[in-house]
């Protein structure tokens, strides 16, 4: 899969000095962290004050399992459905932009984890995630998850350079990157984009998606809670009532995105 995403010269420099014999010692470790931490300085400090923006103070230092109802509609006449049901109760629309990052050698995937740089609204604002140990059964998914909010204008230098990401000192996902998992350097897997109408109904906050991939588009609606089995009956019963066929999800949108094809 094409990645879409160019890599410029302070990424060429690490992944090109890592190439060589040189990576094998220790001098040649502390060589290319060091250039690599010198032009990741800047980037750095504007993390810090991204993550002190009162804009976003609930995403910085989020590290918790996140549990959602993830509910399949079939085709794009559903979606329409639903949105047109739950249009009294929508809340606001957001046009997210997902980029996932791993190691060349997929260290992350191999240890069923996930990097994502997630945009809103045109750049408006982004989260870094660092998402671990997915298990989604019966349409009730769980995982794993850590946010915290990043500057956007650097958050698109990092899609263009993703080894600078190890490099952010006052990010725990990058720390926890470098640490649990060994990564020494990033690679862009690719992106997709999601259009999400969110909508406030009987005390629940419901998400209808409609994602596009390159290979195709998919629908499916989701609800974060803390109540999954209460909750999906609920959801399920607006659908039924409504005459809306679903199925429920047995794989998340990253899992969708790297097998290349729809479920």
């Amino acid at each position: 899969m094409s990645s879409g995403c160019p890599v410029f010269s302070d990424a060429i420099y690490v992944r090109k000095t890592a190439s060589v014999s040189s990576k094998f010692t220790s001098v040649g470790v502390a060589r290319n962290w060091r250039k690599l931490h010198s032009v990741c300085q800047p980037f750095s400090r504007r993390f810090r004050a991204a993550a002190a923006s009162p804009n976003h103070p609930s995403e910085h230092g989020k590290n918790s399992m996140e549990v959602e109802i993830k509910l399949k509609l079939p085709d794009s006449a559903a979606h329409q459905r639903l949105s047109d049901i739950l249009s009294p109760f929508h809340l606001e629309t957001l046009i997210q932009e997902n980029a996932f990052f791993d190691s060349p050698v997929d260290d992350l995937a191999k240890n069923l984890a996930a990097l994502r740089l997630r945009f809103y609204n045109l750049d408006s604002r982004c989260v870094l995630s660092l998402k671990a140990k997915p298990v989604i059964s019966s349409g009730i998914s769980r995982v794993e998850e850590e946010e915290e909010p990043l500057e956007p204008i650097l958050a698109r230098r990092l899609v263009a350079e993703p080894s600078r990401i190890l490099a952010i000192h006052a990010s725990n996902i990058a720390r926890r990157v470098r640490e649990e998992y060994g990564v020494r350097d990033l690679v862009c897997l690719g992106k997709f984009r999601n259009v999400r109408g969110v909508y406030e109904w009987e005390g629940l906050k419901l998400e209808v998606d409609e994602t596009t991939y390159d290979f195709g588009t998919s629908y499916e609606v989701e609800c974060e809670t803390a109540e999954p089995e209460r909750d999906r009956k609920l959801i399920e019963g607006l659908l039924i009532e409504n005459g809306i066929r679903y199925n429920y999800s047995n794989l998340n949108k990253f899992a969708v995105f790297r097998s290349g094809k729809l479920p």
